[in-house]
């Protein structure tokens, strides 16, 4: 396969950058507004990373000129994730509509749009949808689990992939034929290398267990997170109370359950960190669906 030039829309500190260039993907350039994301990504990348508004005519130009094979990104998802209000008029979630509308402009052979799954309940789907469809784009759609795509977490999240002038479906048997047939765990991934067996993480509330074992795949890593709470006294489905051998995750350890690796450069306040990380498309996750997309494209070379 000749490396696919790579433009990566709403990059955050690079989870799917890096996951994409991990497949044998040529990143070109990158974009976000998050000035702490900025800084990260472009500590641990060569190719440029420009912090602009998306929205941006000037900075659409400059996007489609480019001419990429292909357009990733992950647009701002609080607005549809459980974890938010659902509230589609906080503004965000426009954003997944401009990804569209770039793309349509643009017209690179591929795109991948990440997301939460709640997005598919969404109004703005549809209108993401007509327009990558009026375009020439066949559609594939699938939630994947990262814990069956070489990630130590349960963390389901929604991939709308589109290939110009093709069916829609063209993608499912790509990205179906590597799923494990069992979860990972944080023991598979780390071992014993983590000095904890059980570690804890802040419930949503304490109608739910805080505590949880390396030998299962780790809770969604979020966008925040706090050391245990003197309030929490436990719950029946903590597999042991709380004491000296349970602790939160560190955020680098954080980061090492999204699947950066241990050389990534990570700078900042905690909170930025947190959020930044939490945010993040995980590496092996994107380096899971660029696989699947160079295995499809690698066939339809050899098949002209």
């Amino acid at each position: 396969m000749n490396k696919l030039n790579t433009i990566d829309l709403f990059c955050g500190c690079g989870g799917m950058s890096l996951g994409f260039q991990n497949a044998g993907f040529n990143i070109i350039a990158a974009y976000d507004n998050w000035d702490p994301a900025v800084k990260v990504y472009k500590k641990n990348f060569t190719h440029p990373v420009y912090q602009e508004d998306l929205a941006s005519s000037e900075v659409q130009k400059r996007i489609i000129d480019a001419r990429p094979d292909i357009i990733i990104g992950g647009p701002p998802c609080q607005d549809f994730s459980s974890a938010g209000h659902r509230n589609e008029n906080f503004g965000r979630a426009v954003l997944s509509i401009v990804f569209s509308e770039i793309i349509v402009k643009a017209k690179p052979k591929y795109f991948v749009m990440e997301n939460v799954p709640e997005i598919t309940k969404s109004s703005s789907i549809k209108v993401v949808i007509d327009n990558f469809k009026s375009a020439g784009y066949g559609l594939t759609q699938r939630v994947l689990d990262a814990s069956y795509c070489g990630v130590p977490q349960s963390r389901k999240r929604f991939f709308l992939i589109g290939i110009l002038n093709e069916k829609d479906g063209e993608l499912m048997d790509y990205l179906e034929r590597h799923l494990t047939t069992k979860p990972m765990t944080m023991f598979d991934y780390f071992g014993d290398s983590l000095g904890i067996e059980y570690y804890f993480r802040v419930p949503r509330s304490y109608s739910r267990r805080g505590v949880f074992s390396i030998y299962e795949p780790c809770q969604t890593i979020r966008g925040v997170d706090r050391p245990i709470p003197a309030g929490y006294t436990g719950h029946p489905s903590d597999p042991v109370k709380i004491g000296p051998q349970v602790r939160a995750l560190t955020v680098l350890e954080r980061s090492y359950v999204q699947t950066f690796p241990k050389t990534f450069v990570f700078e900042g306040s905690k909170g930025d960190l947190n959020l930044m990380i939490g945010n993040a498309v995980p590496v092996k996750l994107a380096e899971y669906v660029a696989t699947a997309i160079k295995e499809y494209d690698m066939d339809g070379k050899r098949q002209k």
